[in-house]
């Protein structure tokens, strides 16, 4: 599956422009609005394009708001380049500043190191220790003392989802964009079923719990 990128920016023409010359390499989502972001980042993009310059909800704002929740590049779009915007800019959360006008081609192969170290720093950790529970994320096997768990595509996408981020709570409809994608022909009920097969699946093996319900709010890994 390609890397999904988020693009946020009030401009259309930008917008347009940037998801016409990534849409052959990349998943990409657009924003035209910081709060707009917010919600579109609920599909836990790898990489995200954010302007810095938007009316009301502007990019440093949604830049620290996306740092409780997200590790992926933020790539600032701005025409400002003051050494002080920068250190602001970086102190929010950012990764890096595109000036605008910039050229296509630089910015995309911007993109490609990022993700390209965002991947290196991700295979470092590619096998997680909980306990008994053993994830390897490249693999895709979760195994208690040796045995493995028989986990489905989805089922093994939330655990990861969920490991990867101990004691973060995710809400249904996170999960449901983060797995399944936004564009998903079901509905986040269908989470409480998959939840039910996992602790199903991983109560054969062991008696810990490792996915915990936050009543009215979500779901949570216990490390």
């Amino acid at each position: 599956m390609p890397p999904k990128i988020l693009i946020v920016d009030d401009e259309p023409g930008i917008v347009e422009m940037l998801q016409s010359y990534f849409a052959a390499e990349y998943q990409v989502l657009t924003a035209s609005s910081g709060a707009e972001a917010l919600q579109k980042a609920a599909a836990n993009p790898d990489l995200i394009l954010l302007d810095i310059n938007m009316p009301g909800l502007d990019g440093l704002s949604v830049c620290r708001q996306l740092r409780d929740h997200l590790n992926c590049p933020i790539l600032f779009l701005t025409a400002r380049i003051e050494q002080s915007d920068k250190i602001v800019g970086f102190a929010a959360g950012a990764d890096d500043y595109i000036v605008k006008p910039f050229d296509l081609d630089e910015l995309a192969a911007r993109v490609q190191a990022h993700l390209r170290r965002e991947q290196r720093r991700q295979g470092k950790a590619s096998v997680r220790f909980f306990g008994d529970l053993t994830i390897d994320y490249n693999a895709r096997e979760v195994t208690v003392q040796g045995q493995n768990v028989p986990l489905s595509k989805r089922e093994f996408e939330i655990v990861a989802l969920l490991s990867l981020h101990p004691g973060q709570v995710f809400d249904r409809e996170h999960i449901y964009e983060a797995v399944w994608g936004i564009d998903g022909a079901g509905n986040s009920d269908t989470i409480m079923e998959h939840i039910r097969k996992i602790r199903a699946k991983l109560a054969a093996c062991t008696m810990h719990s490792y996915i915990e319900t936050v009543w009215g709010c979500g779901y949570k890994w216990l490390g």
